[in-house]
């Protein structure tokens, strides 16, 4: 459905709209501009609330995710990687509910190796444990803009980045989930921003078993360097208690770098429930000291990011 001039969103509404059975999905073309109004903010309110409600109810389809992708690509700040290793990219929207996150250990080891990492996202769950407190209590700051994660990432091989010093648009549409109610498009897009398009490792965590075949699909497409797992209650670190299958992708080829686990997921008495920020934060460093054994899953997720990136 070619789309020129200024975009009318009836006709989309109309073809995305019909029910997860009836509808059609969008060319990549026509997804790139819709998504490229919605972040630019020039959607209506009654438009883009039909328009989120409808890819919520059919689902986004591989075009859809590449038109997304672009629109993301096209306003994305740059961050430049330093020499060397490519730069890992550690999403983080969720943070944690009922374990220790362990998110930041995976990018401090990364980093310990000379490995670039850069964590972007933002958090706006009232009934979880924002990743951004854990990051600060670890002396991990958010910078003010790319430029700053630029210059971090040269000095110290470590930064951290709020999307909306990345990508406004993205962080404005991601607010609405408290007005919405339910998450929408840009929370299944949010993970796949790559402020580093070329020198970097996406790593891409999600939580219902049916995206890992979308992701799959679009990591193939999409070329590029990243990993594909079932996150620990959201976030891209291997789930210490059972290791979940870790996929590689180099230039659209998909292999496995991590075999997956069997059983059940019991707890580990060094990893406590529940912590507190701070006790979560000791734990890290307990870790990095050697202190306290570092879970398995984690070594083996970090050794393959690591193989990814060089």
């Amino acid at each position: 459905m070619p789309i020129i001039a200024a975009m009318k969103y009836g006709p989309i509404i109309k073809e995305i709209g019909r029910g997860a059975k009836g509808s059609r999905s969008l060319d990549s073309a026509t997804a790139a501009s819709l998504f490229g109004d919605i972040l630019d903010g020039a959607v209506p309110d009654v438009e883009l609330g039909a328009i989120l409600l409808a890819f919520r109810i059919k689902s986004e389809s591989l075009d859809e995710l590449i038109g997304f992708k672009q629109a993301m690509d096209a306003r994305t700040a740059p961050v430049k990687v330093p020499d060397g290793p490519r730069c890992v990219v550690l999403p983080t929207y969720n943070g944690a509910r009922r374990q220790a996150n362990l998110m930041p250990l995976v990018a401090l080891l990364l980093a310990r190796e000379g490995v670039p990492v850069l964590i972007q996202g933002r958090h706006d769950f009232d009934t979880r444990v924002s990743p951004f407190e854990l990051l600060a209590a670890l002396g991990l700051e958010p910078v003010a803009n790319a430029e700053e994660a630029s210059r971090q990432l040269a000095a110290r091989r470590l930064a951290c980045i709020g999307v909306d010093k990345l990508l406004p648009g993205l962080d404005a549409l991601l607010a609405l989930r408290t007005r919405m109610g339910v998450r929408a498009s840009g929370h299944i897009v949010a993970k796949l921003v790559d402020p580093c398009r070329g020198r970097s490792v996406r790593v891409v965590a999600v939580t219902h078993p049916e995206y890992l075949e979308r992701m799959d699909e679009f990591l193939r497409v999409d070329a590029g360097r990243a990993m594909l797992l079932r996150g620990t209650e959201g976030e891209i670190y291997a789930n210490p208690r059972r290791c979940p299958e870790l996929k590689a992708y180099v230039e659209g080829i998909g292999s496995i770098a991590v075999a997956g686990e069997d059983g059940g997921a019991p707890p580990l008495q060094t990893l406590p429930d529940a912590p507190s920020v701070v006790d979560n934060a000791a734990l890290i460093r307990a870790m990095l000291a050697g202190e306290v054994p570092i879970p398995a899953p984690i070594t083996a997720q970090v050794a393959a990011l690591k193989a990814l990136a060089g």
